[in-house]
C-alpha cells in the first residue's frame, strides 16, 4: 500500500506547522511513523491522498455517527450556506438545536452554545466557580476535558493532595486549585471531599472515559459522584462530549440514569463541524450572562452551518431503532475482536459501551489510568499498522476509542474482525 503523496505532504506540512499538524493526536505518536493524509470521506470509508481506501473507526475522533457526508446533514450545510455563513446574532436555529439539546439530555434544562469540548467544559467550570463562590475543582487522571489550564494537570502524590502542571505554560497557582484523584474509586473521592469539600466548587467526570480507551465507570463511583458532590454542595458536572448522543441519544447519564448538575456537550452535536455546549439546572444556568455575572461569550458560537449541521443530525438519531442499530454493530465488532484475540496468545481487554469501545493489550481489565498505563503500547502499536495495511483505519493510539457509524455495514464489521485476525495471529 503506497503512501508517497501522503510522505510529501507531511514533510512539507512540518515546516509550515508545529509537528506538521494541527492537533497532537494527528501526529502518529502513539504508533510510530507519519500520519496518513485523507484526502475525502464516504459513508464508513476514508480515502488518502494516494487513492487507498480504509474502513474508518476513527469517525473524526466521534462526530461522525452518521459516517461520512451524510446526505441529510450535506443539504443541510448547503442551504445554509447560500444563506451566510456567520452573523454574530441570533438565529432561529439557535433555539432549535438548544431544543433538541434539552429534549434529549435528561438533566439540562437550559443551555448554552458553544465553539469546541474545551470551550463548553471551561466555561462550565467557570460556572460552577461563579455558582459555588469556590475556587478548587477535583477531576479524575485519564479524563481528558480539553485543553484549559486548569485542566491540563498531573496527579498529585495521595488521595487529596494538589496536581502539578503536566504542560508547560501552565502555572503552579493555576494547577493548585485543580485535585487530581483515581477515576473509578469511591473511597478516595470521599477522602478528597471531607478534607476541603467546603473548597471544591465541581467534579468533573467523564461517565464513559474515551481517553485512555473507553473505560467504563462503575456503578458505585457513579454513585458517590452524585451523593457526595450533594452532601458536600459541590456541582457534578458530566463530561459528555464524547458519550452525548453516541452511547444513547440522551447520552451516558440517559444510559445510566444519574443526573448530574452540569453537562458538557459537543462532537456529535455539531455533526462534523465546530461546535460545543454546557447545560443543565435552569438555576444554575441562570447566572450566565447576560441573565447573570459569569462571564462567556463568542463570536460563533451558535454558528448557522454548525447549527444546521446539528439539527439534521440529531434529527437523523431520533428516528426508531438508531440506537438498536448502532448496538448490534458495536456488539458484533467487539465480540468479534474479542474472539480473534481469545485465539492467540496475546494479553488483552475488550470493553464496549454504546457505539464506543476498545481492545486493550493488558493482561488485567482497565478501569483506571493507572492500569491503562501498564498496556502493552507497542503491541497496539504494530495491530494499528498491521490493520492499516489491511485497509482499516483505527486510532492512532491505544488510548483513544474506535467509534462504530450507522453507515457501518455487518460486511465492513466481518472485514475488520478478519483483519483483526490475520495481525493478531502474527503478534
Amino acid at each position: 500500500m503506497s503512501r508517497d503523496k501522503s510522505h510529501e505532504i507531511f514533510t512539507r506540512a512540518q515546516t509550515l506547522m508545529p509537528g506538521g499538524v494541527n492537533s497532537p493526536a494527528r501526529a502518529f505518536g502513539g504508533v510510530g511513523g507519519e500520519p496518513i493524509v485523507f484526502q475525502r470521506g464516504e459513508g464508513a470509508y476514508l480515502f488518502d491522498v494516494d487513492g487507498n481506501r480504509y474502513i474508518d473507526y476513527v469517525g473524526s475522533w466521534g462526530p461522525m455517527i452518521l459516517g461520512h457526508c451524510h446526505p441529510e446533514v450535506t443539504a443541510a450545510i448547503e442551504a445554509a450556506v447560500r444563506k451566510g455563513t456567520s452573523f454574530g446574532a441570533p438565529t432561529e436555529a439557535e433555539s432549535t438545536l438548544a431544543q433538541l439539546v434539552i429534549d434529549a439530555v435528561p438533566s439540562v434544562e437550559k443551555v448554552r452554545l458553544v465553539n469546541s469540548g474545551t470551550e463548553a467544559t471551561m466555561s462550565a467550570i467557570r460556572l460552577a466557580r461563579g455558582f459555588t463562590g469556590r475556587d478548587k475543582i477535583i477531576k479524575f487522571a485519564g479524563n481528558y476535558h480539553g485543553h484549559a489550564d486548569s485542566l491540563l494537570v498531573a496527579a498529585g502524590s495521595a488521595a487529596a493532595t494538589l496536581g502539578v502542571p503536566n504542560s508547560p505554560g501552565v502555572t503552579a497557582g493555576t494547577a493548585a486549585d485543580t485535585i487530581v484523584l483515581r477515576y473509578n474509586d469511591p473511597a478516595m473521592l470521599k477522602a478528597a471531599l471531607d478534607q476541603c469539600g467546603e473548597q471544591i466548587a465541581c467534579v468533573i467526570a467523564e461517565p464513559v472515559v474515551g481517553n485512555m480507551g473507553c473505560v467504563k465507570s462503575t456503578r458505585p463511583f457513579r454513585a458517590a459522584l452524585r451523593d457526595l458532590t450533594e452532601e458536600h454542595g459541590a456541582l457534578l458536572i458530566f463530561d459528555e462530549v464524547m458519550t452525548g448522543f453516541r452511547v444513547a441519544y440522551g447520552g451516558a447519564q440517559e444510559l445510566f440514569d444519574i443526573r448530574p448538575d452540569l453537562t458538557t456537550l459537543g462532537k456529535v452535536l455539531g455533526g462534523g463541524l465546530p461546535v460545543g455546549a454546557y447545560g443543565g439546572r435552569a438555576d444554575i444556568m441562570e447566572h450566565v450572562m447576560p441573565a447573570g455575572k459569569v462571564y462567556q461569550a463568542g463570536t460563533l458560537s451558535g454558528n448557522p452551518l454548525a447549527t444546521a449541521a446539528g439539527i439534521a443530525t440529531l434529527t437523523q438519531l431520533r428516528q426508531p431503532g438508531t440506537y438498536q442499530r448502532l448496538q448490534r454493530l458495536s456488539s458484533r465488532l467487539a465480540n468479534g475482536l474479542a474472539d480473534a484475540a481469545e485465539r492467540t496468545s496475546v494479553p488483552h481487554q475488550l470493553e464496549c459501551v454504546g457505539a464506543m469501545l476498545t481492545l486493550f493489550f493488558s493482561d488485567e481489565p482497565v478501569t483506571d489510568w493507572d492500569v491503562a498505563a501498564k498496556c502493552d503500547t507497542d503491541r497496539y502499536a504494530k495491530f494499528f499498522w498491521g490493520m492499516v495495511e489491511r485497509g482499516v483505519y483505527l486510532p492512532c493510539s491505544q488510548y483513544e476509542a474506535m467509534f462504530v457509524s450507522l453507515a457501518h455495514t455487518e460486511e465492513d464489521i466481518d472485514a475488520t474482525i478478519a483483519a483483526a485476525a490475520e495481525v493478531l495471529a502474527e503478534l
